[in-house]
C-alpha cells in the first residue's frame, strides 16, 4: 500500500510541478477532499484547486523543486522548496497527504519562508543549552 500511495502522489505531482498542469492534479482528488493550513483555515476540493491553479499554474511562474517524497501506510509527506515569482521569498513547504481508496483525500501543509528559518528555530537552540 506504501508504494502504491507514493505512486499516486507522484503521479498527480508531476504535471503539476513540470508544466503547472492542474487538471491532472484534480483528477487524483477525491470528491470530499480536504485541505488543511496551520492557521486552522480548512479548504474545499474547489477552492483548494482554484489556489492552486493561481500560484502554480502555467501562467503562475512559482518553481516547485521535490526535496523528499515519504510514504507510511496511507499519509505520503511531501518536502518542498518554492520560488515565488517577482522576487518573493523562498518558501519551504511540507505537505502530509492522506490517501483513502486510490485518490488524495486530505492535505496538510505548513509553509517556512528560508530566510525566517533561522529565527523560527532559535527556540530549539536556546532549549538544547
Amino acid at each position: 500500500m506504501t508504494t502504491e500511495n507514493k505512486s499516486i502522489v507522484q503521479r498527480a505531482l508531476a504535471g503539476l510541478v513540470e508544466t503547472g498542469d492542474v487538471d491532472t492534479l484534480a483528477s487524483f482528488l477525491s470528491d470530499d477532499f480536504v485541505h488543511h493550513r496551520p492557521d486552522s483555515t480548512i479548504s474545499t476540493r474547489a477552492e483548494w484547486l482554484a489556489a492552486v491553479r493561481a500560484a502554480l499554474g502555467p501562467t503562475a511562474g512559482m518553481q516547485v523543486d521535490i526535496l523528499h517524497l515519504l510514504a507510511d501506510g496511507d499519509h505520503v509527506v511531501v518536502h518542498s522548496r518554492r520560488r515565488l515569482p517577482d522576487g518573493g521569498p523562498d518558501i519551504i513547504v511540507v505537505d502530509v497527504l492522506r490517501i483513502a481508496d486510490g485518490s488524495i483525500a486530505e492535505v496538510w501543509e505548513i509553509i517556512e519562508p528560508v530566510a525566517h528559518a533561522a529565527a523560527n528555530a532559535a527556540w530549539w537552540e536556546s532549549a538544547s543549552r
